[in-house]
């Protein structure tokens, strides 16, 4: 579904690169090169930052785990593990795009810490929870890691489990989200999530922002792109008022909001959504969760895929949160905190 009045569905696919294949499947035609992991150093590439690898996730699904690990890291070193979802408005991409692959590569080389990154089911073909489903299937998976179970991943002898970080960008803060919520209800351990880290989240609502309303017809993500995305990631029969797509409306998760750990949240004036990121840190900070937040002036929604010395700024803010949160820590939600 479109609100918009002067834009159709239409439109939006033409903007997607996407079409109805006859099963009701799409078929994405603007393809963002995918590459293959490198689990071996490559003698042309003397600066390379990690190596990484395959891990099949799920017997049922096509979902799997790349795993990075910094380049030449020391026997018995010990690296934050951090668990992270890619975006792609639920809808494309994959944990093997190319963009994402190279910001795992950073993330994984220059903090230094070990990333799984999650490669979830898309929608609408397989519309949400799936992707909360997968991204939950990821922590299992690291907690088994944790207990060796089956026996651990040799790479895993660096992660350490007392440090993880659930991290994701757009859709992919928004499935860290609501899948850090849906952990809070197992128990991990020796696993500890000690931190939430969400940039440039991807959330919506019936009512409309001033930075949507404002941002409307923004280059990057405009409403009534937004609008279709959502019709295509939710469950049949709701709208953007539902949980999924707008936390702060209410529903099943509210109630343990106040047990999140330390959270990082980061947006942009340019981001027709930094709104609905104000709007979350203001819930996370009613709760009395802990909240880093960086609101910064200009900028646009997936700057840091383009943008080096952008990438470089989030790299060096996320790393500063991630290495500044300790197990056990309560409280201290200050910091560099950072509002336009």
């Amino acid at each position: 579904m479109c609100d918009s009045k002067t834009h159709t569905w239409q439109e939006a696919f033409k903007v997607l690169g996407i079409k109805y294949n006859p099963d009701g499947t799409l078929n994405r035609e603007i393809q963002i090169p995918m590459v293959d992991a490198t689990p071996t150093a490559d003698p042309k590439q003397p600066n390379q930052l990690a190596l990484s690898t395959d891990i099949p996730l799920s017997p049922y699904n096509k979902a799997y785990i790349r795993l990075y690990i910094p380049s030449n890291t020391p026997t018995g070193t010990k690296l934050p593990l951090i668990i992270y979802l890619h975006g792609g408005d639920f809808v494309l991409f994959s944990a093997s795009t190319v963009i994402f692959h190279e910001f795992c590569n950073n993330i994984a080389g220059q903090f230094p810490a070990v990333v799984a990154s999650v490669e979830y089911q898309l929608a609408p073909e397989n519309r949400l929870p799936a992707a909360y489903d997968d991204a939950l299937k990821a922590i299992l998976w690291a907690k088994d890691q944790a207990l060796g179970v089956g026996g651990r991943d040799p790479w895993l002898e660096y992660a350490d489990f007392s440090r993880v970080f659930i991290m994701g960008s757009s859709a992919g803060a928004n499935i860290a989200y609501h899948v850090a919520l849906r952990a809070l209800d197992f128990d991990l351990g020796p696993l500890k999530i000690i931190g939430l880290l969400m940039n440039q989240p991807f959330f919506g609502g019936l009512q409309r922002t001033q930075s949507e309303l404002r941002l409307e017809e923004d280059k990057y993500v405009p409403l009534y792109v937004c609008d279709v995305l959502w019709s295509l990631a939710l469950p049949q029969g709701t709208n953007r008022d539902h949980e999924f797509c707008n936390p702060i409306n209410g529903g099943s998760y509210l109630g343990r909001v106040e047990r999140l750990p330390r959270c990082f949240v980061k947006s942009d004036e340019g981001d027709p959504m930094v709104d609905r990121a104000m709007q979350l840190v203001h819930l996370l900070q009613s709760y009395g969760v802990p909240v880093i937040y960086q609101f910064n002036r200009g900028g646009y929604h997936g700057m840091e895929l383009l943008d080096k010395a952008a990438a470089k700024n989030l790299y060096d803010d996320m790393k500063e949160f991630v290495y500044s949160t300790k197990p056990n820590q309560n409280g201290c939600g200050h910091g560099p905190n950072r509002c336009f």
